[in-house]
C-alpha cells in the first residue's frame, strides 16, 4: 500500500472531529489526496451498525455484542473504504479505530483485551495505522464539552468513572505502543493543537519520500 493511514483517538469531547477537518483542508492544499472517515461508520453498512451502537434506547446491549458489532462495522469499513483508498495512494484520516475498542470495551467495560485483539485482527486483516494521535483530556472536561453540544449518545451518557477508565486505557495503550502513538494535550487552543498535529503527520508523510 502506498497511502498513509492516520488515526485520531481520544475520549468523547476531545476535539478529534475539529482537528481532522483542519488537517484535511491543510493536506489538500499541499496537494495530497485525502479521505476522512469515522468509526463506527464510514460506509453505508457500517453507518447502519453505528445507529444501533449509539442509540441511547439500546440500554440492554450486551458488552460482547457491542464489541462484536464494532468489529463487524470495522471489517466492512476496512475492506470497502480504507484499504482501497490506501492502495490508491490516499492519506486516510480516521476518527477512531481499534484502539477505541480496546479503550472503551476493554479498559472501560472490562472485556478481555486478548478477546478484543483477536476479533479486531480478523476485522482489520492485520491493518495497522502509520500514526495514532491520542487527544488527551480529563473526563470531566470531555463530558462538559459533550453536554454543551448535545444530550450525548449511548456511550457519551455513561458515568464519569467509565470515561475515566477509558482515558486511562488510552494512556496505557500509548505507553505500550510508543513507536506509532503520540499523546497530545487536547486542552490546548485549537490552532496550537493543530500545529502539533500537522508536525506529527508531516513527519510520517516525509518519511515515505
Amino acid at each position: 500500500m502506498t497511502g498513509k493511514f492516520i488515526v485520531f483517538e481520544g475520549i468523547d469531547g476531545s476535539g478529534k472531529t475539529t482537528q481532522i477537518a483542519l488537517l484535511k483542508e491543510y493536506l489538500q492544499q499541499k496537494g495530497h489526496r485525502v479521505i476522512s472517515t469515522r468509526e463506527p461508520g464510514g460506509t453505508p453498512v457500517s453507518e447502519e451498525v453505528r445507529a444501533i451502537l449509539l442509540n441511547p434506547e439500546h440500554k440492554d446491549l450486551h458488552y460482547r455484542t457491542e464489541a462484536l458489532l464494532y468489529a463487524a462495522a470495522r471489517a466492512q469499513h476496512v475492506e470497502t473504504l480504507i484499504k482501497p483508498a490506501l492502495e490508491q495512494g490516499a492519506v486516510v484520516l480516521c476518527d477512531r479505530f481499534v484502539d477505541s475498542t480496546l479503550a472503551y470495551q476493554g479498559y472501560g467495560r472490562g472485556l478481555s483485551l486478548d478477546f478484543l485483539q483477536q476479533i479486531n485482527n480478523l476485522a482489520t486483516g492485520g491493518l495497522q495505522p502509520h500514526l495514532v494521535l491520542i487527544f488527551d483530556l480529563t473526563e470531566k472536561e470531555g463530558l462538559s464539552r459533550v453536554k454543551r453540544r448535545s444530550g450525548g449518545d449511548r456511550l457519551e451518557r455513561e458515568p464519569e468513572q467509565f470515561h475515566r477508565l477509558v482515558r486511562q486505557g488510552y494512556l496505557e495503550i500509548s505507553r505500550r505502543q510508543p513507536k506509532n502513538h503520540l499523546v497530545l494535550n487536547a486542552s490546548l487552543p485549537v490552532e496550537e493543537l493543530q500545529h502539533r498535529v500537522r508536525s506529527a503527520v508531516e513527519e510520517i508523510l516525509n518519511a515515505a519520500t
